[in-house]
């Protein structure tokens, strides 16, 4: 259950971060194209989680980021892929 819980979460906001920098071009939407996720620890859900997010690149209505989830000690627990793309309504 904690790993389901995790990979919404990390759907949730991960494109977020490829789509700040187009903010000021009126309202957007989005899609998700592919989001991969591995599991190098399992994640506890109800305890602190911290989710590091960026992206590298979002040009040409796509954009890729990457999260690493990590728990309170600060290990690396998850890392996520996300690609996406973005049009304007």
């Amino acid at each position: 259950r904690d790993r389901a819980l995790v990979v919404y979460a990390s759907d949730r906001s991960l494109l977020d971060t490829a789509w700040r920098p187009h903010a000021d071009q009126g309202e957007l939407t989005g899609a998700s194209l592919d989001h991969s996720m591995w599991f190098h620890t399992p994640p506890r859900f109800d305890d602190w989680l911290l989710y590091n997010m960026h992206s590298p690149r979002a040009a040409s209505g796509r954009g890729l980021a990457f999260g690493a989830i990590y728990d309170r000690a600060g290990q690396h627990l998850v890392s996520v892929a996300q690609e996406g793309v973005l049009r304007r309504r």
